[in-house]
């Protein structure tokens, strides 16, 4: 096997980085044919799925909901596949900050699972297939500690499972912690590679170790020696960044404004409201692709009072 240099330039200029979380090029790496040995990978060790267990085999379905021009920078951009067992599998890089992730979660899972192939007449509900949404975030949104969480349905008495039809799996980037690489689990492995957070040495490793981590460094390289693919990488960045920081600046606005309300309401009640007036509002403008009017709310009270009127939130 070829040893991999990752000190080495390529094609005579200097190794652009990456970040892989930024979602057009996760998209590349693990939603591509070619590699699908590398998503087969990630999924089975996502869903700790092992020996005859694990899932053979998938057919990538092209079901996105994803931009149609550079100019529509906020759209989605999921894998979807179908595993070899028919079970249907959705992997959302999650690179804004928003919120209800929970509701969001649930809600994409139950399009995948009524959707997808939905049921003809004369079937029955046995042959509804399972569904697993994998939602990575760059943001931590969950109580616990771990980086990784499943849920499922269960009866909270006894912790009976009632279905194996639903899982709901997260992976929070923002709690990782540095270890080296003897010590991660194979879970922890994915998320440095993603973080970017291994040394040369670590890379070096890893890819003669596992084709699929080799899958990952190889393809990212290709990715960045594109300078179509990489102009827009850069500019699908700036679009999150951009984002993130209105949203950050939204949620300060909110309590501050909640703050005020709650003069006049209660302190805690009207912060929640303040908070969910403005995220309200936010979110439609972002649905609507209204970037620009969404930075406004969140700089001009008079735009932002304009646009509460248009929307008809009170």
């Amino acid at each position: 096997m070829r040893q991999i240099r990752f000190h080495r330039e390529v094609t005579g200029l200097a190794r652009r980085k990456l970040n892989l979380t930024n979602d057009l090029v996760f998209k590349y790496i693990f939603g591509h044919e070619e590699r699908k040995f590398i998503t087969l990978e990630f999924i089975n060790d996502m869903t700790e799925r092992t020996g005859s267990d694990a899932f053979k085999d998938l057919v990538f379905r092209n079901v996105e909901l994803s931009p149609q021009k550079q100019t529509e920078k906020l759209g989605r951009l999921d894998i979807f596949a179908q595993m070899n067992d028919g079970t249907r599998t959705n992997i959302e890089m999650q690179v804004f900050n928003y919120l209800f992730m929970e509701k969001r979660s649930l809600f994409y899972w139950a399009q995948m699972y009524l959707h997808f192939d939905p049921l003809q007449a004369g079937q029955g509900y046995n042959e509804l297939k399972n569904a697993i949404a994998i939602n990575i975030l760059r943001h931590a949104t969950l109580p616990q500690e771990d980086i990784h969480a499943m849920y499922g349905l269960y009866n909270p008495k006894n912790m009976h499972r009632l279905t194996d039809d639903l899982e709901l799996h997260f992976l929070e980037l923002e709690k990782v912690k540095k270890k080296s690489i003897r010590e991660m689990s194979r879970v922890e492995r994915w998320c440095a590679i993603l973080l970017d957070n291994l040394s040369d040495e670590e890379k070096e490793e890893l890819a003669m170790e596992n084709l699929a981590y080799r899958g990952v460094f190889e393809a990212a390289d290709q990715f960045a020696q594109t300078d179509k693919d990489y102009q827009a990488y850069l500019a699908r960045e700036s679009a999150i960044l951009d984002y993130n920081t209105n949203f950050v600046a939204g949620q300060k606005l909110a309590r501050e404004q909640g703050m005020q309300d709650g003069r006049k309401e209660g302190m805690q009640e009207g912060t929640k409201h303040g908070e969910e007036r403005l995220a309200n509002l936010l979110q439609q403008l972002q649905k609507a692709g209204r970037m620009q009017d969404a930075s406004a709310a969140i700089t001009d009270p008079k735009r932002r009072e304009e646009l509460y009127q248009e929307f008809s939130i009170s």
